[in-house]
């Protein structure tokens, strides 16, 4: 048996969209289920992210600490944003979060996994990069606003952030499942093994 995620889709009956927000929606669907009865499910529509795991030499990871309203929390985290336009080349956002956010670029990327955050209630889907070969990015720094007026941003030890995320100390999905995987990876085929920064994504497909 082969363990892996397929495409399907239910019968809808019937679809409306009570609310539309600047990046995201909800939408209501009437699905049909296996017995035959109807039953309504909401949900948010969400254009998708990229999120990144920088490695650098020394086997630190580039982190940052944002306010994050929902959950009343300064999150570590690791750089990432939304796809801004449907279709969007993930590694092109990829890199623009990373520069945006860090003011950092790299020479090796490649993609550690990808994951949807919250199927039961947003079909968000999120790919997650590994970057390596850091160095200082060229010209203007991006200027920040909102919540990055008060972002902090450091470095931390791979082994830290394991034992952090294993403490439920470390709570944002990105970070966890992205240096979770860095250390799977690494204990398996190893870092240059994974799929390349191009490959096929098919929750949210793109031109490379």
């Amino acid at each position: 048996m082969t363990i892996r995620d397929t495409p399907e889709e239910w019968e809808i009956r019937a679809t409306e969209t009570p609310f539309v927000g600047n990046k995201t929606s909800v939408r209501t669907d009437e699905v049909v289920m296996p017995d035959g009865s109807v039953v309504r499910r909401d949900y948010q529509v969400h254009p998708g992210s990229v999120a990144v795991l920088a490695l650098d030499d020394a086997d630190r990871v580039l982190v940052l600490r944002q306010y994050r309203h929902p959950v009343r929390r300064k999150l570590w985290e690791i750089p990432a944003g939304l796809l801004d336009v449907p279709g969007e080349n993930p590694l092109h956002a990829a890199q623009r979060e990373l520069y945006e956010e860090a003011h950092v670029k790299a020479e090796d990327w490649r993609v550690l996994t990808d994951v949807y955050t919250t199927p039961g209630g947003c079909d968000e889907a999120v790919r997650i990069f590994l970057a390596r070969g850091l160095s200082d990015a060229e010209g203007e720094r991006f200027t920040a606003e909102h919540e990055e007026l008060d972002l902090e941003l450091a470095r931390v030890p791979v082994d830290e952030l394991v034992r952090g995320v294993l403490a439920g100390e470390l709570h944002n999905n990105c970070i966890v499942v992205g240096v979770l995987s860095l250390v799977a990876a690494r204990a398996g085929d190893g870092l240059d093994a994974l799929r390349p920064a191009l490959a096929p994504w098919p929750a949210r497909p793109f031109e490379a």
